[in-house]
This record gives C-alpha cells, sequence and structure tokens, in this order.
C-alpha cells in the first residue's frame, strides 16, 4: 500500500500542478478563457481579428446562425478587427443590452516575465498570462454566457449584444469601438452597456473590502506647449530663453490645483468612503462634499493620490525637447502635458486653466494628438445601481458597493458621448498591488474569476428581463 501510495503521488506530481476540482460548466468556461488569453493579441506581433474569429466559432457552435454574428475590421488594420453578436429579446420593443470588451492587450516580452505571458497558467490561486485580467477576463465571461444562455434556450425579455473590440490599449491603433459607434451604430444601440473600468477591493489577505460599479470617467487629452526664440550663438546669452520659458511656465503649472468637482457619482462614493475612513480623513471627506472650496479638507483628502485625482481635473508634463545643438542657444522648446479631465469638463475649459497658470503669453499651448470627446457620466439609475446591489448581496454578502469614476479611460467614453451610457460593470476585485495590470506576471485570482462569472451571469439576466 505504502508503495502504491508513493507511485500515485509521484505520477502526480510529474503530472504538474493539481488545480482545484471545479464544475462541469467552468471546465469548460476555461477552455475558452484559456483560448483567449493564449491567442496573442498585442499591436506589436499579435492578432485581435484571429481572437474575434475564434470567439466566433464558439459562438457559432453553440447556436448562433451567421446573421446573428458580425466579425468587422478595415482593410488597413487587418489584424485589427473585432466581433458583434446578438442574442434575440422576447420583446421587438425592448431595446438591447450592451456587453463591451477589449480584447487587445498591453505589450509584454518574454524575457521580462517569470512566465510566458501568452501561456494560461495557474498557480498558487492565480492564472498569470497578459490579459489574464485586463480585459480578457471579462471578455471570456461575455462570450460564455451567450453561449450558455444560448444552449440552455434562455428567453429573454431585452436582447443581448456583445462587442469584443480592439485598439482600446494603443493610441494610433483601428479602435473597434470608436468605429462601431460612428459606423455602425445600430449594430451595438442599446439601452447601457456594462464595460469594464470598476474595480473592488482586497486587502493583502484576500478579503473583500469593496465592490465597485463605474458611472464615469476621465477624459484622456494631451496638450503641446512650446516657446519659440531668436537663438543665437551660446557664448552671448539672451535674456528671454526659449528653454528656461518653458521650464518656469511648467513649475508654475504643477503648483497649479484645479478646483474640486462632484458628480452624482463620486459624491456617493466618497460619502460611502467617508464612512468607511472615519477619523480626520472621512471628516474632511464630509466637509468636502458640502463645500466644494474647503481647500483645508481638499488638502487633507488629496493626500490620497487616487483621491486626489478622483477630485478634478489634472494635467501634469510627462516629456520635454528643446535646441538643436549643444553650442547654440535654443530656438523651440515644447513639452506634452497630459491632462485626464474631469466629466463633462471642456476641452476649452481646460486650456483656458493652463494658459492661466503658465502665466506666460509668449507661449503657445494647444490640445494635440486625437481629440477626445467629454460627454458627462451617465446617471446611476435604480436599474443599473440598485439592481446591481441586490444581486451582489446573494453573491457577496456585507461587501459594500461603491459608486466610483475611473481616474483612467476607457472605450467608454466613445458610446457615451454617442448616447449609449455605459458602466463599469461590478464583480472584479484586485488585490493591493494591482495584480500586474500592464505590468510584469498579470494575474487574475482564480475564485475571483469564477465569482464574478457566477454573479454577472445573474445580473446579465436581471438586466435582460428588467422593464
Amino acid at each position: 500500500m505504502r508503495l502504491l501510495l508513493t507511485a500515485t503521488v509521484l505520477v502526480a506530481s510529474l503530472a504538474g500542478p493539481v488545480t482545484a476540482e471545479i464544475r462541469p460548466d467552468q471546465v469548460k468556461f476555461r477552455e475558452l478563457y484559456k483560448e483567449l488569453v493564449e491567442t496573442d493579441t498585442t499591436l506589436s506581433a499579435g492578432s485581435c481579428t484571429l481572437a474575434a474569429e475564434r470567439m466566433a466559432a464558439r459562438l457559432q457552435a453553440a447556436g448562433y446562425k451567421e446573421g446573428d454574428i458580425r466579425l468587422f475590421g478595415v482593410s488597413d488594420h487587418p489584424k485589427e478587427g473585432g466581433l458583434v453578436a446578438t442574442l434575440s429579446g422576447t420583446d421587438p420593443k425592448a431595446k438591447a443590452i450592451l456587453l463591451l470588451a477589449h480584447i487587445d492587450v498591453v505589450e509584454a516580452k518574454r524575457e521580462d516575465w517569470t512566465r510566458d505571458p501568452f501561456v494560461l497558467v495557474e498557480e498558487n490561486g492565480y492564472f498569470y498570462g497578459r490579459g489574464s485580467s485586463d480585459d480578457k477576463a471579462q471578455a471570456a465571461i461575455f462570450t460564455d454566457t451567450l453561449v450558455r444562455l444560448k444552449q440552455a434556450g434562455t428567453k429573454l425579455r431585452r436582447p443581448l449584444k456583445l462587442a469584443l473590440t480592439c485598439g482600446e490599449e494603443t493610441g494610433g491603433a483601428f479602435n473597434g469601438a470608436n468605429w462601431l459607434v460612428t459606423e455602425h451604430k445600430d449594430w451595438i444601440d442599446a439601452q447601457f452597456a456594462l464595460n469594464e473600468g470598476s474595480v473592488g477591493m482586497r486587502d493583502a489577505s484576500g478579503k473583500k473590502l469593496s465592490l465597485g460599479i463605474q458611472a464615469g470617467e476621465k477624459v484622456y487629452q494631451d496638450f503641446r506647449m512650446e516657446a519659440s526664440n531668436p537663438g543665437g550663438h551660446s557664448s552671448r546669452p539672451r535674456p528671454d530663453n526659449a528653454i528656461y520659458s518653458l521650464a518656469a511656465a511648467l513649475i508654475r503649472i504643477g503648483q497649479y490645483e484645479f478646483p474640486v468637482q462632484f458628480t452624482d457619482t463620486t459624491r456617493a462614493y466618497f460619502t460611502e468612503t467617508a464612512k468607511l475612513s472615519g477619523g480626520e480623513a472621512g471628516a474632511a471627506m464630509i466637509r468636502l462634499i458640502a463645500n466644494p472650496n474647503d481647500l483645508d479638507a481638499s488638502a487633507i483628502v488629496s493626500k490620497d493620490p487616487t483621491y486626489h485625482s478622483m477630485l478634478r481635473t489634472t494635467c501634469v508634463a510627462t516629456r520635454l525637447s528643446g535646441g538643436h545643438a549643444n553650442n547654440a542657444l535654443a530656438q523651440r522648446a515644447e513639452a506634452n502635458i497630459n491632462c485626464r479631465m474631469f466629466p463633462g469638463d471642456t476641452i476649452d475649459n481646460v486650456l483656458a486653466q493652463l494658459i492661466k497658470a503658465a502665466a506666460d503669453p509668449s507661449l503657445t499651448i494647444a490640445p494635440t494628438g486625437e481629440i477626445s470627446p467629454t460627454p458627462a457620466p451617465p446617471p446611476l439609475t435604480p436599474l443599473v445601481y440598485g439592481t446591481a446591489k441586490t444581486v451582489a448581496q446573494k453573491h457577496f454578502p456585507g461587501v459594500p458597493m461603491l459608486p466610483a469614476m475611473s481616474t483612467g479611460a476607457t472605450d467608454g467614453r466613445f458610446l457615451n458621448a454617442a448616447g449609449i451610457p455605459t458602466y463599469g460593470v461590478p464583480g472584479r476585485f484586485s488585490d493591493p498591488d494591482g495584480n500586474g495590470v500592464h505590468g510584469l506576471n498579470e494575474r487574475k485570482s482564480v475564485e475571483g474569476l469564477y465569482e464574478e462569472r457566477d454573479y454577472l451571469f445573474e445580473l446579465i439576466q436581471a438586466y435582460a428581463n428588467s422593464k
């Protein structure tokens, strides 16, 4: 018996790490998730088109007809295509619910990672791989949801639409979400959309601290500030100098604080966070909600960089260039100023404040690159927020749900600007270190992924059956 047991252990160890026992439906989901993560969708070497085709094949195998699935793309970006699929509803007058997820990922170099970034590895309670969290976990859950509903013959009042798109992670790529709202809004038009952008928090021991639901996000916009000068020989310095003028203006902009603003979402977030935080910070949050011009309260709350960003537009210098020779006075110096604008804050308003802060009329400041839409945040309606809370009480009892505004940017900005209210759906939890998203050794909790899948499966059906 001892020899048999030893042999069994040896065989098991040679077979590789043992994974936790999972339900049969989770086995199928894991296969889909694995295929998606292991399809390289980086801009440099991968193909979103291939990933979309593979997900389309799974939908077809589940019973979706050719007319239910659209693979789309443009000829000058052949590897950056996407997919739109529809599960019909029973009420022809009911607007759809849209499930939006991007399938492109941030670049990942094998030599920098502990594990191959494009091989799904389950280890120590986590799935490792590029995109395992951002955003292929959600893309896999949404695709799997349509597969399960079709196979079960489930009838829902509202149609469900799925959009898997490319271009969210990389500027200059073909952005499928923007193309859809511009060229074929009818394919994805919906009562509202569910998207990434919401993050719940766990502590270092894995305890769930809070759920998040995102309504609104800051808007990405670059501005170029430029100083020019006649220049001359460096042996004969002038009192006016392009580099010094630029540097002085950047210091003034760095010291400028944009005013505090609130949306219904951030007001609710800080109200709840004040209760959880308590102490000086909690009291300062309550004071700031009552009076956004309370500078002392703002200084206390803004000690936390995340809170600081959630309260206002922020702008920061990110790149510098200037001069044309080591022995010549600079004829030109310029800087890129990256702004994350508060929802609804206009480019003209932010530009006016930058000009005021720079306090040098000899400089030119102008928006550059892609001009972002600046939509107001979507409302936290009882249907969206209330339903999410009700379903969460079953799946995550006792965990508070905090409405939040994302300080980053997602493709939701294009949909919100096009009149499709878009929300970062709850269910995802993050470790204190951010789980390596956009960095090295990105990971997703195995247990957390299956819990998120169960929660979203019920929540999506609740939305789709709503009046």
